[in-house]
């Protein structure tokens, strides 16, 4: 069975909302959070920075390979962020769930 698996990746705020649809809608995802937030950093040699959202996608760790590839694919970043976290502990009813939501398309 495979693990529960917290990513996060930021998206701008144009467009946000359906690229987290599409997450869920191929199973890459069991649930998106998107939060609203303002981003500071470093590109190509500036600091830069804008409005973005975040998204806390709740995944499993056999999703994760798809999951990068679709970013690859699907995100408007030349470098979008993916960062998957393994949380220490998950109840087991949720990750039930998970596990369940996740199964199938988008292996």
């Amino acid at each position: 069975m495979s693990a529960a698996r917290v990513v996060l990746i930021t998206h701008p705020a144009r467009g946000a909302r359906a690229f987290a649809h599409g997450l869920v809608e191929k199973r890459l995802a069991a649930c998106v959070n998107l939060l609203a937030f303002e981003s500071v950093y470093r590109w190509r040699g500036a600091v830069e920075g804008g409005r973005e959202r975040l998204l806390v996608v709740k995944t499993t760790a056999a999703k994760l390979a798809a999951l990068e590839r679709h970013l690859a694919r699907a995100h408007p970043y030349d470098l979008p962020e993916c960062v998957a976290l393994a949380p220490a502990r998950v109840e087991r009813r949720y990750l039930a769930w998970l596990r369940a939501e996740t199964r199938g398309r988008g292996a």
